[in-house]
């Protein structure tokens, strides 16, 4: 990668951000963060306590803080998947960074997402998960720079994706 940019991976929960955000991280020599882990570290409680105790709004403020703070160089970024309704905090991330979407098909995120009390998903009480993946969509769109579908791709077809469409760019 040149001139010490961040690559940021942006997608729903269940997308493989973590997972391929690490090997990936790994494969191009940069330092690896989860701004998931760094909310959890930083407010003490773990994701799914912060929006049951405080509300989905109050943890979207927290994630913004969190990631509008968040200061890196030769870094993968992997964020929450609502890390794009703050435009501050996506605006941060872009400044120094080549944001990657990586995409699943629904059916795909239904069959990922097991459990989702224990992933922190930050879901209002009325809302499915359709729903919120529907709203989503525009707004990962919106940022992304590069757009990698990974539906039905495993997580080393998927990384192998992300580098060949970042060799693309140079």
């Amino acid at each position: 990668m040149h001139n010490a940019q961040n690559v940021v991976l942006i997608g729903m929960p269940g997308a493989g951000k973590s997972t391929v955000g690490v090997l990936l991280a790994k494969s191009l020599g940069m330092a690896f963060e989860d701004t998931d882990l760094l909310i959890q570290q930083r407010d003490g409680r773990l994701l799914q306590t912060i929006i049951a105790e405080d509300g989905v709004q109050q943890f979207l403020e927290i994630e913004a803080d969190v990631v509008s703070s968040l200061l890196a160089r030769d870094t993968v970024i992997a964020t929450g998947g609502s890390v794009i309704y703050s435009e501050r905090a996506m605006r941060h991330l872009k400044e120094n960074g080549l944001v990657i979407y990586i995409r699943i098909e629904f059916e795909e995120l239904e069959k990922r997402i097991t459990n989702m009390a224990t992933r922190g998903i930050a879901i209002g009480s009325h809302q499915s998960l359709y729903s919120l993946y529907c709203e989503r969509i525009p707004l990962y769109e919106k940022y992304a720079d590069i757009i990698i579908d990974s539906s039905n791709l495993s997580v080393e077809e998927t990384l192998k994706r992300i580098l060949e469409a970042l060799d693309k760019r140079g």
